[in-house]
């Protein structure tokens, strides 16, 4: 996955980073035994994956590959392989 820079985008990282926080609050709510906590925790979760997905829709993210590319990318991994 080194040379397809998979996920190395601003919607990637800020939508991960977001959600790895919201683990991080719900596992300590948890501990805790707090359940009110450990909600909120999980709904820093969701909203991870809301911005990471906004943030995609504005043009932050992958742009999506055209048939194009992708038949070229099969090509060039057949060609390493033979």
């Amino acid at each position: 996955m080194a040379g397809s820079s998979h996920g190395h985008t601003p919607a990637a990282w800020t939508g991960v980073i977001i959600s790895f926080i919201g683990f991080c609050i719900a596992g300590v709510f948890t501990v805790a035994a707090n359940p009110l906590g450990f909600w909120a925790g999980i709904a820093v979760t969701v909203i991870g994956g809301i911005v990471g997905l906004a943030m995609k829709a504005v043009g932050l993210g992958m742009p999506k590959e055209s048939a194009e590319l992708a038949q070229a990318r099969a090509r060039a991994g057949q060609a390493q392989t033979s």
